[in-house]
């Protein structure tokens, strides 16, 4: 019959689950790779830089991805 041992410091308000090692051990090698993946930070000059876009997007001041190629192409020749 298996032996479940309670840490002293758990107190009567938090609940405890059981799962069994190999669930147990997945999951702390899933928070590791969590934990060690890089996050993008913006910078404030980066946040400013997108609102502008969105500004001008609203605006309707854009060039559509068709349109930046025909220029391309047209600059190309």
């Amino acid at each position: 019959m298996p032996i479940i041992t309670i840490p002293r410091g758990v107190n009567q308000n938090e609940k405890l689950i059981a799962i069994s090692r190999k669930t147990y051990e997945e999951f702390l090698e899933w928070q590791r790779k969590i934990k060690s993946a890089r996050t993008f930070k913006s910078t404030t000059a980066e946040k400013k830089a997108v609102e502008r876009g969105r500004r001008e997007i609203a605006r309707g001041e854009y060039v559509t991805l068709e349109e930046l190629q025909r220029e391309l192409e047209i600059n190309n020749k």
